[in-house]
């Protein structure tokens, strides 16, 4: 029986993360980001278990899991919560704060959903297990060998994109950056880019030019993904400078996938 799990996360990286691994352990994600939504989500969803961010705007998690277990009709619910535990004594701070365990950041997708699991009743435990990327060899061959340079600044979201495209037979390469994502471009030049726009040396229109101005690189389809430039005009800017697709995130995994597939197809039809 799947669990409902209440996620109260502000950062979006994070929620996107928490939320595909939960889907695909077969639970049933509720999300909020702050923690005065997080508790009315409570009240009105009375969810199996609380995974809660320390950092939330407006009132923290500590507050947040004190007035949960202050609440007779919430007590019961485990809460657990998401820290860094960056400083002596965080660990215990939380526990005393009423939280029943913790998840450290980064998000491991490989340990995530069992901790969190770790306090659900047996029966809301699921028997799936994460793929490994060995699984490739098993899958269609249209996906093996694609290599796929992902471009992000937040490790989270670079997580996020290897734990969708590797199961499902794609390399991946990382880069936080643009000159290191050139770098491993011109050394491995991939089949497909998919960068965000922000960067700590540079943004994604500065990237798509460089790339653009590469003879080696420029006929490599180059794909959008970004939370931060959600306008039309930012997408008619980066489709005018070369992009096959300008994505806004949220993006359900199986959206992407089939995003970044029709990009790869519709480049190698240019070339034939």
């Amino acid at each position: 029986m799947p669990a409902r799990v209440l996620i109260i996360e502000d950062n979006l990286a994070n929620l996107e993360l928490m939320t595909y691994l939960l889907v695909a352990f077969g639970h049933v994600p509720l999300t909020t980001q702050n923690g005065e939504e997080g508790l009315a989500a409570a009240r009105r969803e009375t969810p199996d278990v609380i995974v809660c961010d320390i950092q939330l705007p407006g009132i923290d998690g500590y507050s947040v899991a004190r007035q949960i277990k202050a609440e007779a009709a919430l007590r019961a619910i485990p809460v657990v919560a998401v820290t860094a535990l960056a400083m002596v004594g965080d660990r215990e701070k939380a526990l005393a704060s009423g939280f029943d365990g913790y998840v450290s950041k980064p998000i491991d997708p490989e340990t995530f959903v069992a901790h969190v699991e770790s306090f659900l009743r047996p029966e809301q435990r699921s028997s799936r297990v994460m793929p490994e990327a060995s699984a490739a060899a098993a899958l269609p061959p249209k996906n093996r060998q694609v290599t796929v340079l992902a471009v992000d600044d937040q490790s989270v979201n670079l997580i996020l994109k290897r734990s969708i495209l590797e199961p499902l037979g794609f390399v991946v390469l990382t880069a936080d950056g643009m000159a290191e994502a050139l770098r491993l471009a011109r050394k491995t030049p991939p089949d497909l880019i998919i960068s965000d726009m922000n960067m700590a040396d540079g943004n994604g229109f500065d990237f798509i030019k460089a790339v653009k101005a590469d003879p080696r690189l420029k006929e490599i389809p180059f794909v959008f993904v970004t939370s931060t430039y959600c306008d039309e005009a930012s997408r008619a800017k980066g489709l005018a400078l070369g992009a096959q697709r300008f994505l806004f995130r949220p993006i359900e995994p199986e959206v992407l996938v089939a995003e970044l597939e029709a990009s790869l197809s519709e480049a190698k039809a240019r070339q034939l």
